[in-house]
């Protein structure tokens, strides 16, 4: 493990004991990590009842529904593949489904599809098979018009996993060892657990402190929506991965835009949104945490990630009945963030000032708005020059012509810049996203009557 200070350990120590105690949850191990390995875990109470041994960073927990995390990213390397877009119906690719839900709506749960298969399947325990969930979903009921709220629905993420299978021409498990648990060399991550050490899984009732055992399902068909089964260690691996993909498994822009909001998951309280498979929580200290959460008999979880900062936080707990996975993972990893920050390295100079920059380097106005426009690195930037602005990224261009530039990031991403320049080189305004600006602050129309 890489090392944190002893007064941040000891905190995170304490908050994951009150919440173990609080909870009263048999076994819960807690981490966080950077660079895809743990900086700090603690395994407090036992992974079994019966035994001193308290759950490790290879211990194995159902991970449940922080599966959908993994189909969500192979269903969007598809995408870059060519192999489908996310505008395209999910019958497009599956001929037994004529509900028109679009992937898009099924990655970020606006479908207005049903939660779950045909079936009383938390009754009775028993999922569907492959040819089950295929021939029976367009009897699953559509509740809700698409993108009138957010609705969860294990059973479209069951449905992706089968349009990864038919385009993939393997078992989805198969498809996710190739593209992503290898690569990334997450080897205890499995479907349902493998047979290394693991944690049991309990339900504590309100009325006693007596645990009782949970059955471990076979999710089949369901298992590309809850079916994994992970450890610390492993989920280490996958936070680095959010927080920045290698090129060669997943474009970091698609990571990117796998992280824009879709819909609020809650119109009233305004704290989370959904992406495209992925949790995006804003905590209290104000920053966004991605991930997912997972809950299965006797297991409850969530891993989520810093982007910014490469932090991710991981809570694994071997009970039914738990804190919020989510609210405690953010408020450990948030602790870290907030008092054991990655030190910034030293600042680099450049090695180069294009010459074509220089005539637009400075200060201009838009909208009465001054912005400054520099050189980084030999890259063209803008920011508004506004208080509290030097904490939003800056707006980056790349020169597409001559006197012509393509925002690539940062505010206006997409949009064009264009340079008027007069006969001598000197830059006489720029016009970006098609709005003027000029040296000195002016009204909108005055430029028309110079």
């Amino acid at each position: 493990m890489t090392s944190l200070l002893d007064t941040t350990t000891r905190s995170l120590h304490r908050i994951a004991l009150d919440k173990q105690r609080e909870g009263r949850v048999p076994g819960l191990f807690a981490g966080v990590c950077r660079g895809g390995e743990l900086a700090w875990g603690d395994g407090i109470g036992v992974a079994e009842i019966g035994s001193e041994r308290a759950p490790g960073p290879d211990d194995q927990f159902l991970v449940a529904s922080n599966t959908k995390t993994f189909t969500a990213v192979m269903v969007m390397q598809l995408r870059d593949e060519g192999r489908l877009t996310l505008d395209d119906l999910l019958g497009d690719h599956l001929s037994e489904v004529s509900h028109p839900i679009t992937i898009r709506q099924c990655l970020a749960h606006v479908s207005g599809m049903a939660r779950e298969p045909l079936g009383d399947v938390w009754e009775t325990l028993e999922q569907p098979t492959a040819k089950e969930l295929r021939r029976d979903f367009d009897e699953v009921e559509r509740i809700l018009r698409p993108h009138e709220r957010w609705h969860y629905s294990n059973v479209v993420y069951a449905m992706l996993g089968q349009l990864i299978e038919e385009l993939d021409g393997r078992p989805w498990a198969e498809s996710l060892r190739v593209r992503l648990l290898e690569p990334l060399e997450m080897r205890r991550t499995t479907n349902g657990f493998d047979d290394g050490p693991h944690a049991t899984g309990y339900y504590v009732a309100p009325y006693d402190d007596v645990p009782r055992i949970e059955p471990v399902m076979d999710l089949r068909a369901m298992a590309p929506c809850g079916g994994l089964a992970s450890t610390a260690s492993d989920l280490a691996r996958w936070s680095a991965f959010v927080a920045d993909p290698p090129s060669e498994l997943l474009s970091p822009d698609t990571m990117e835009e796998m992280c824009q909001p879709q819909i609020l998951l809650n119109s009233q309280l305004w704290t989370g949104a959904m992406g495209l498979g992925f949790f995006l929580m804003r905590s209290s200290a104000g920053r966004t945490w991605v991930g997912h959460t997972g809950g299965m008999p006797g297991h409850i979880t969530g891993v989520f990630t810093h982007r910014e900062s490469g932090t991710g936080s991981i809570v694994l707990m071997n009970a039914t009945v738990t804190p919020g996975p989510d609210a405690l993972a953010i408020e450990l990893g948030d602790h870290v963030v907030e008092h054991d920050p990655v030190e910034d390295g030293p600042w680099q100079p450049g090695a180069e000032l294009p010459e074509e920059y220089r005539p637009i380097l400075g200060r201009w106005f838009s909208e009465g708005h001054p912005f400054v426009f520099s050189v980084e690195q030999g890259k063209l930037q803008a920011r508004i020059d506004l208080p509290g602005a030097a904490k939003l990224p800056p707006s980056v261009f790349e020169r597409e012509s001559d006197d012509v530039y393509r925002t690539v990031s940062g505010r206006e991403r997409g949009e064009l810049l264009r340079v008027t320049r007069a006969t001598d080189g000197s830059v006489t305004k720029l016009n970006w996203a098609t709005y003027l600006f000029t040296r000195e602050p002016i009204a909108f129309g005055e430029h028309l009557d110079a």
